[in-house]
């Protein structure tokens, strides 16, 4: 509590009245701005934003590789922070408290959101890119989108939650029990966090990937067995993996044209298993309803994360999730600038980042 109340004092005697933030203007274009601190409507709570993790889809969002992209845009939609203010009616959140954001911004009123599957309401739009996200010092959010945090887990751990959500919500798709073979296929951000979740299901796990660094990772977060398709044959190492039979279930992370067809080749899934794509690619595959039927498989789609905000918190808590690793460089908004050159140039080492903002 006296943490807490430290923190506060902290963030609102640096409160201001305008604040910077970080705006996508275009494709490979980007200003950073200096706009009025926001006021907390009705329902909304004001978050000093305290670390941002920068996912693949603001990596499209920039490059003008998302196809639905509206701009000027905020991106981020990985973001953690301390609570400064509270609007009318606000219920259960309190200045002090420490706060993850969720990606999903949904009406709340339709079938789907009603059922509890916010994530595919009629009108979702993702924060970060069908709105503003949270690359800048402060914004305001509704209530029910925040989740609390452990006072003592650092923010810069909390920006990891939303991924490690997602890897929740995918491996409960796909109904994964423990014991069951699993393949994923490409070991980045997305395909670790859903490796580390499976082995906390108690699944034995091959990973596939192109990158020696990235299977090494995954080596060392519990893969039981890694291929490099660059050099090994896919089909071959999953029968080797599995005696023969083909593995229950397939995770799909690479995402990359033709991925999709290329996990389904006969001997790589078993009879009646489960296949989940996570991409949103638009190439067309080559499957034919004969691939699907005659050995019974299922193809689950997958978007974005619902329900999974409280028990990943949970789980971070717990430190069932080895987060050392997950991040690559940790980039202070002051210097956010780095980030994009980071995008366009690539250093080799690069896995994620997370922004930083300084107190």
């Amino acid at each position: 509590m006296l943490r807490k109340i430290r923190d506060l004092r902290k963030a609102v005697a640096a409160m201001k009245e305008m604040m910077k933030e970080v705006v996508i203007t275009g494709p490979k274009q980007y200003e950073i701005r200096e706009v009025p601190v926001p006021k907390p409507g009705d329902g909304e709570v004001l978050i000093q934003m305290k670390a941002a993790g920068v996912c693949g889809s603001d990596v499209h969002l920039f490059l003008g590789e998302n196809p639905n992209a509206v701009f000027p845009r905020v991106p981020g939609h990985e973001n953690a922070g301390v609570v400064v203010a509270v609007g009318k009616d606000v219920k259960k959140i309190k200045p002090g408290d420490h706060v993850v954001v969720d990606l999903v911004v949904a009406c709340g009123e339709c079938p789907q959101c009603k059922s509890g599957r916010r994530n595919v309401c009629r009108t979702v739009k993702a924060r970060g890119s069908a709105i503003d996200g949270g690359w800048r010092e402060y914004f305001a959010v509704p209530e029910h989108e925040v989740f609390l945090l452990p006072e003592d887990m650092p923010f810069r751990d909390a920006a990891l939650i939303e991924p490690f959500a997602i890897g929740g919500h995918c491996t409960t798709r796909a109904g994964v029990k423990g014991g069951e073979s699993v393949l994923v296929l490409g070991s980045g951000t997305i395909g670790a966090v859903i490796l580390q979740t499976l082995k906390d299901k108690g699944c034995r796990v091959i990973c596939a990937d192109i990158n020696d660094d990235s299977l090494a990772r995954a080596k060392g977060y519990g893969a039981d067995a890694i291929v490099n398709t660059k050099n090994e044959n896919l089909k071959e190492a999953v029968q080797k993996f599995t005696d023969g039979a083909g593995v229950d279930v397939i995770f799909d992370s690479a995402c990359y044209p033709g991925s999709l067809t290329a996990v389904l080749e006969q001997g790589i899934p078993a009879n009646g298993a489960t296949i989940v794509p996570m991409g949103f690619c638009t190439a067309k595959e080559s499957l034919t309803q004969a691939m699907i039927n005659t050995r019974e498989l299922s193809i689950i789609g997958t978007r974005m994360s619902s329900g999974q905000f409280e028990p990943t918190v949970e789980k971070f808590a717990q430190h069932k999730f080895q987060l050392e690793g997950m991040v690559s460089h940790y980039i202070p908004f002051s210097q956010v600038e780095k980030v994009f050159e980071n995008i366009m140039n690539p250093p080799k080492d690069l896995k994620k980042m997370v922004i930083v903002f300084e107190d």
